[in-house]
């Protein structure tokens, strides 16, 4: 899959939404990203999941999604590595492994999520996998949104860049002109896009 073709698979299932969204970090945006629309195909999922594969050709033992909007997406990257999934979930502010995951020490691991913006969870994830012993060898995504090089220990290789367009919500030029924050930003907030 080339960029416009991933491209053109987010546009033509709606992924890409225009409108006033407060993402996780708590900044605006006028775009939010909504990859769940086009994962929720299984065939699409499998094309996208292949994209990435090729980007880390060598030998997985697990893939990690950090929270429930990449999971769909590690489990087909890890079908075709022929390896196990699992994902980890906020607990008291922390991402943590959950429902008796675990990593052995020397496994080695691919951080594989939809969406990357700042950094700060994939950050979270490839230190959690650290501390117990895991080597990381990557983060693969879909999407790339940050606005500058993510200041990440591990190579970070995406299909796309979509820059964000953001601002801090006292300096939003939607909120200054009076935009109410869209019904789908609402949903948004707290997801991980802008993380």
């Amino acid at each position: 899959m080339n960029k416009m073709d991933v491209l053109g698979l987010l546009q033509e299932h709606g992924a890409v939404v225009s409108g006033h969204f407060q993402l996780a970090s708590g900044l605006h945006s006028p775009i939010y990203i909504q990859t769940a629309l086009v994962l929720q195909y299984p065939h699409v999922a499998q094309k996208i999941a292949k994209a990435l594969v090729a980007k880390f050709p060598q030998k997985i033992d697990v893939v990690i999604s950090p929270g429930m909007s990449s999971v769909v997406l590690g489990q087909e990257v890890a079908r075709i590595q022929k390896c196990r999934a699992i994902f980890a979930e906020r607990n008291n502010d922390m991402m943590a492994f959950r429902r008796d995951f675990k990593l052995a020490r020397g496994e080695r691991a691919l951080v594989v999520e939809d969406v990357v913006t700042t950094g700060r969870l994939t950050a979270e994830i490839i230190a959690l996998a650290q501390a117990y012993g895991a080597k990381v060898l990557g983060v693969g995504a879909i999407v790339d949104r940050a606005m500058s090089a993510l200041a990440l220990s591990v190579p970070v290789r995406t299909l796309i860049s979509y820059p964000l367009q953001v601002s801090p919500p006292n300096s939003c030029p939607q909120c200054e002109a009076g935009i109410p924050l869209s019904d789908a930003g609402k949903q948004a907030t707290g997801a991980q896009e802008g993380e």
